[in-house]
């Protein structure tokens, strides 16, 4: 997939292109029907996202922005695998918000990229204030020579899939919903940083994850799995794992995630790795003695172990 940053910096004219257009947080199922949609197009040259960093929230109102469920990065990722062929990343500045709805279409869509197709969901607004709709954006279709497709939402259980049902889901531990609402595994990806060192003083060695982005999965142990990215051959290998404040050894700790990778004794710091959420095992908890600490993760690596078997 290629990627470029913004419609200016285009070094070739897209071609015949049918566009998808979204924040694409977390690239779940709805956001996935978009680009089905544009691919279903055997007129269109290439698939296209149009995609917007930051998320116009955090320009807009940053006090109520809300946290990504997907890196920028790991989105482009996701969109790839989704079957795109160009992502066109648009700088959300203030000048963009000020543009009403008939000058982004003309200025950005048309001239712009050159758009043949628009493709968007059902609840798509766009231009100053929000000023567009799906009507308006197919009546300026009409005018400007492109067709549009408006996607109706993908329903889970009887409501629309979207990137806020996700966060509520991670929120209260249910990875079952989660995987359902995105149609993969939620995951995070990092680098592995030295820590305290207490867990392999027990014996059991843990890596210390610092994240590129917020982890939005409720703090607690999981059933999980490390994928080494910058390995020759990535794996993902099975894995328990706490999102914690470590309330055991220290008070207002902050917020980790510590990895234990099953079976595997290989020094991995420095390494870039992906961690992903499997299962929900137990909420965090404070022990009195370490040997109590211990017997209670032994346990949980017998339960890691029965969630990771089941998939």
């Amino acid at each position: 997939m290629e990627v470029f940053d913004g419609y200016r910096a285009l070094p070739r004219p897209l071609v015949r292109p049918a566009i998808a257009i979204g924040n694409f947080d977390g690239v779940h199922r709805g956001h996935v029907a978009l680009i089905a949609a544009a691919r279903a197009d055997l007129a269109c040259g290439e698939v296209a996202v149009l995609t917007f960093e930051p998320h116009p929230a955090q320009v807009l109102a940053p006090h109520a922005a809300p946290p990504r469920l997907t890196t920028p990065a790991r989105k482009l990722e996701l969109l790839a695998a989704a079957g795109v062929d160009v992502a066109v990343v648009l700088p959300f500045t203030p000048t963009l918000a000020g543009l009403d709805a008939t000058a982004f279409v003309d200025e950005v869509l048309v001239s712009g990229l050159g758009a043949r197709h628009v493709v968007v969901g059902a609840d798509f607004g766009y231009g100053r204030g929000r000023g567009g709709s799906v009507a308006t954006l197919a009546a300026d279709g009409e005018r400007r020579g492109y067709r549009t497709t408006i996607v109706p939402p993908v329903l889970v259980d009887g409501r629309p899939a979207s990137s806020t049902r996700a966060r509520a889901a991670l929120a209260a531990g249910d990875l079952a919903e989660v995987s359902t609402l995105l149609g993969h595994r939620y995951d995070v990806d990092g680098v592995v940083v030295r820590g305290a060192g207490r867990g392999k003083g027990l014996g059991i060695p843990t890596a210390n994850v610092a994240t590129d982005g917020a982890i939005l999965a409720r703090p607690g142990i999981y059933a999980v799995t490390l994928t080494v990215l910058d390995g020759a051959a990535p794996r993902a290998l099975p894995a328990v794992a706490s999102l914690g404040t470590n309330p055991t050894f220290v008070d207002d700790g902050r917020l980790v995630l510590e990895v234990h990778v099953l079976d595997f004794d290989a020094d991995l710091y420095g390494a870039r790795v992906r961690v992903e959420f499997v299962a929900w095992l137990r909420a965090e908890a404070r022990y009195d003695s370490v040997p109590a600490l211990l017997a209670q993760i032994d346990r949980d690596i017998v339960d890691a172990r029965t969630a990771l078997a089941a998939g």
